[in-house]
């Protein structure tokens, strides 16, 4: 698709986008998480799994959008490459369909809450580095803040289901601090854009993790043993 293709179709479809989504704003003013403590378990997960499938949606959309702006062809299977690992690789996150069928629904929906505060910071980085290109289109620096801010909506939301769910943890919301996201230096134009296109690929790949575990979760609530 062409990059005038990519404005028009964004221009038309972007403010579905919020008229789709249902709020998810946990916090009160004080801070506290209790807003989303009234709403029923079953529709606090149904109201968590439609944003991770719209922050997968974004994501997906944003990453195609850099890819055809940015990254020429011959450097587009170089992500996988040395030197190019995604961020979240060392944490202990299920991968195969028997593993994930296997984990327990604690399990699950930790999962989902290490992944989204990994990617918090990361994201915060991306749209300070998008915003030196000289020539990347609002729609995507728009669309990258607008996942990061539903980012940490769904975190929220994730915490007070696993208060709901698993009776456990106070409810707060605290970021990452395994310090697997560091970049001190400034990187050369050609290292930038494969650094952003990684970050953007693997966010896609972990937001399709969130958005399945989550659903699977969904499933075990309404039908355990037919899930798959």
């Amino acid at each position: 698709m062409h990059v005038w293709q990519w404005g028009v179709w964004a221009v038309l479809l972007w403010p579905c986008l919020f008229t789709m989504s249902i709020p998810l704003d946990c916090k009160e003013e004080q801070g506290s998480l209790s807003r989303c403590l009234s709403i029923s378990q079953e529709k606090l997960l149904d109201r968590v799994i439609q944003h991770a499938e719209l922050i997968y949606r974004v994501s997906e959309e944003s990453c195609s959008m850099f890819e055809e702006m940015f990254v020429p062809f011959p450097l587009r299977l170089q992500r996988n490459q040395a030197g190019y690992a995604c961020i979240t690789k060392a944490l202990p996150i299920p991968s195969s369909k028997s593993e994930i069928q296997q984990i327990s629904d604690k399990w699950l929906l930790h999962s989902v809450l290490m992944l989204v505060q990994s990617w918090i910071e990361p994201l915060v980085y991306l749209q300070t580095t998008l915003d030196r290109y000289d020539d990347a289109p609002d729609m995507l620096l728009n669309k990258t803040k607008w996942v990061s801010e539903k980012l940490i909506s769904l975190e929220q939301g994730v915490v007070v289901l696993i208060k709901k769910m698993l009776d456990e943890g106070t409810l707060t919301t605290t970021n990452s601090e395994q310090g697997i996201f560091q970049y001190d230096v400034q990187p050369e134009m050609l290292e930038s854009v494969m650094r952003d296109y990684t970050l953007l690929s693997c966010f896609k790949k972990d937001a399709h993790k969130m958005e399945t575990f989550l659903k699977l979760l969904k499933c075990r609530q309404t039908d355990k043993y037919n899930c798959a």
